[in-house]
């Protein structure tokens, strides 16, 4: 649990044009670029003001914006994602804070049943161009209240995009094109991630594609999807295989929905292998929904039945030690590719 996560090796590298970030120095970085550039853009959350968020996310910026463009809030979700929502109606880009993601329940209401059905039920005269920042996963020992992945809950409602980045450059390139989307955006940041992972960004503003997935390890043996922490897992993996002349095709789905389903079906079409492989619980999970569409569509390219690895259907402990037994890690993850590699 405290070994280092492998950095972005992706971006520019010329020394003078890039900046090398931690993921949550990164999510900052494009919060502050989004608040400069554009004057609609504001943010709300619980403390994200003078104590700069729980996670320090935001520090420093009350002070170079102000209270009215950095809103500390009640402790309200509901009201959060609620003012949220009429600040979009009305033109504004709010990008709102849930302190964690095991919190955004009390605006369920909210989400489900008002931003993401607006653009629908105004016939398209109403959009609602906001984000949802979210603090997701476990592994820093926060319980079973602080820990959850609670993406599946939300991947199953029209209307809303789901972000899940794993890098840095992701984190702040897609956050960007999320405040720019015009459609509500849930973005989810692994907790885990904010402090252990280090990348190199360009300086330049970047805005990456939303609904576009990533190759991070080429591989013609099997394929292993995945997404936020869980990608770094997979990394290693691949790299341990590699060493014994296995070489596993990576992918780093990066946006939930829309789903890149091109990109994993051209990968399972040339290795013939699939292992969908994510931290959240594995019943009704996204990769659930992944493995079936695998099978509709890329059926006779299978040499084996699509593998799902995911945690078991349990809460997340709070002592360290069922926690890291809880977690589906690297050696759980090695040890599902070598039986799906000898079926």
């Amino acid at each position: 649990m405290s070994r280092p996560i492998a950095a972005d090796a992706s971006g520019p590298t010329s020394p003078e044009d890039t900046v090398e970030l931690t993921y949550v120095e990164a999510v900052r970085w494009a919060l502050r670029e989004a608040l400069v550039s554009d004057p609609r853009v504001f943010l709300l959350g619980e403390d994200i003001g003078a104590r700069g968020g729980v996670f320090r996310v935001t520090d420093g910026l009350l002070a170079e914006f102000g209270p009215q463009r950095v809103i500390d809030t009640p402790i309200a979700e509901s009201v959060i994602v609620g003012l949220a929502l009429g600040a979009a109606a009305a033109g504004m880009r709010p990008v709102a804070e849930i302190q964690f993601a095991d919190y955004v329940h009390p605006a369920a209401d909210q989400l489900i049943n008002e931003v993401a059905k607006l653009r629908y039920r105004s016939h398209g005269g109403w959009g609602c161009p906001l984000v949802v920042r979210m603090p997701y996963g476990a592994g820093v020992h926060g319980g079973p209240y602080h820990s959850q992945s609670v993406e599946a809950l939300y991947f199953h409602v029209p209307g809303l995009k789901l972000v899940a980045p794993a890098t840095p450059r992701d984190a702040r390139g897609l956050l960007l094109a999320a405040i720019d989307d015009p459609d509500p955006v849930l973005f989810f940041e692994h907790k885990r991630l904010y402090r252990r992972v280090r990348g190199t960004l360009p300086r330049a503003p970047e805005r990456l594609p939303l609904g576009r997935a990533a190759v991070v390890a080429p591989g013609d043996r099997a394929t292993v999807v995945s997404y936020g922490a869980s990608v770094h897992e997979a990394l290693r993996v691949a790299a341990a295989l590699q060493a014994e002349g296995i070489a596993i095709e990576v992918i780093d789905l990066r946006t939930l929905v829309p789903l890149d389903v091109e990109t994993v079906l051209a990968s399972v079409r040339k290795t013939s292998r699939v292992l969908v492989y994510h931290e959240d619980t594995r019943r009704g999970g996204i990769g659930a929904e992944i493995a079936a569409t695998i099978a509709e569509a890329a059926f006779e390219y299978l040499d084996a039945p699509p593998v799902r690895l995911a945690a078991p259907d349990c809460h997340v402990p709070f002592a360290a030690p069922l926690e890291e037994a809880y977690l589906p890690l690297a050696p759980q993850l090695l040890a599902a590719l070598r039986r799906l590699l000898a079926y």
